[in-house]
């Protein structure tokens, strides 16, 4: 498994997993180097809406054309007080990191603040906390059967609800997720 990049993957949990963290979750992994891994869930919602983020963070919605029921979601169990936005186009934010040329994650308050007016990018999915992994981790969890990886797809991460995305990821691999043994083995 040495070598292997899953930046811009998606890591499907396998049904094997008990873990109530990532159970039955579709996360996207934003960068992945020899000192580890970290993505976001992006299948999760909270109780949290865009709406009362804005309220949170004390910055007023001007434009009332945008959807303030859009959820908020669960991104991982790292920071869970941290907002992370992933959106399209990359644009110039003041914390960005730029996971390949169409997608980016950012982390500054100003990405909040254009979204409120209507100024932010074309395609956004906020969460609140990352999923993280040291060096190797991934890897090994890979070599357990824990996760499926397939590379993602803009449509999924954008375009889908939450309660979609894992089974169109599955999809992707041309799998259907009731199909998938609980059981754990090798051939």
């Amino acid at each position: 498994m040495k070598n292997v990049n899953l930046t811009h993957h998606f890591l499907m949990a396998m049904p094997t997993m008990k873990d109530s963290v990532f159970s039955k979750t579709l996360t996207y992994i934003c960068e992945h180097n020899d000192r580890g891994a970290f993505g976001l869930v992006i299948n999760r919602p909270t109780d949290l809406n865009l709406m009362g983020l804005f309220k949170q963070l004390g910055i007023p919605q001007l434009d009332e054309s945008i959807n303030k029921l859009t959820p908020i979601l669960f991104g991982g169990p790292v920071q869970v007080d941290c907002g992370f936005v992933l959106h399209n186009p990359v644009g110039k934010w003041q914390s960005s990191l730029a996971v390949n040329k169409e997608i980016a994650l950012t982390t500054s308050l100003d990405i909040m603040k254009a979204i409120a007016n209507d100024e932010g990018p074309e395609n956004t999915l906020i969460a609140l906390g990352y999923a993280g992994w040291s060096p190797g981790q991934i890897e090994l969890e890979l070599s357990q059967n824990t996760w499926l990886t397939v590379p993602a797809s803009h449509e999924v991460i954008f375009n889908l609800a939450s309660e979609e995305k894992f089974t169109a990821a599955m999809q992707l691999l041309g799998i259907h997720d009731a199909n998938l043994s609980h059981e754990i083995g090798h051939a």
